[in-house]
């Protein structure tokens, strides 16, 4: 179930702290292919991963002014990007990145995330949205079943992470449905 309090909407360059803090305080090596982050801390946005490139998840204390949800905490964020910057795969939207604050776990955020992130990919005429997944994480990929992805491919042994050799889970669905 969706937590009627959560807004989705496009981050800014205003939300970078959050965000830095959000994947910090969130990595694990169930998810994570980078090491753990140390200081001094790498900037969050970056050439190659803008603040129009994240949807971010907003509870309690917003507002809408202009249109636009301004306040309250983010709780979550997905990065959709095009997979590669060939014109022949211009129909397709990657997720690079999905994460949810322990806190608001189990509430429905992250469903809502990767709904908005079809949505917007729907709008800007995308016709697949892509993603990779680590095989031993098991939540996220019911969760990408439970929203339609099928498994579309498997890199046996692809990833070394703490020590063991990780499948990475090629997954899609097509947005036409």
């Amino acid at each position: 179930m969706i937590v009627p309090e959560t807004q989705i909407r496009i981050a800014d360059a205003g939300d970078e702290g959050a965000l830095a803090e959000l994947d910090r305080a969130s990595w694990s090596p169930l998810h994570a292919v980078l090491p753990a982050p140390t200081e001094p801390y790498e900037p969050f946005f970056d050439a190659r991963h803008r603040p129009e490139d994240y949807l971010v998840a907003v509870v309690g204390g917003e507002r809408v002014v202009g249109g636009e949800v301004v306040g309250g905490e983010v709780v979550g964020y997905v990065r959709l990007v095009l997979p590669t910057p060939l014109a022949a795969t211009a129909h397709v939207r990657q997720i690079q990145g999905l994460v949810v604050a322990e806190s608001a776990r189990g509430r429905g955020v992250a469903r809502a995330l990767l709904r908005a992130a079809a949505d917007r990919a729907r709008a800007e005429g995308a016709r697949r949205i892509t993603l990779r997944v680590l095989a031993h994480n098991a939540p996220a990929r019911a969760l990408y079943a439970s929203e339609g992805f099928v498994v579309e491919g498997v890199l046996p042994g692809e990833l070394l992470i703490a020590g063991e050799y990780v499948d990475d889970i090629l997954m899609g669905r097509s947005l036409l449905d």
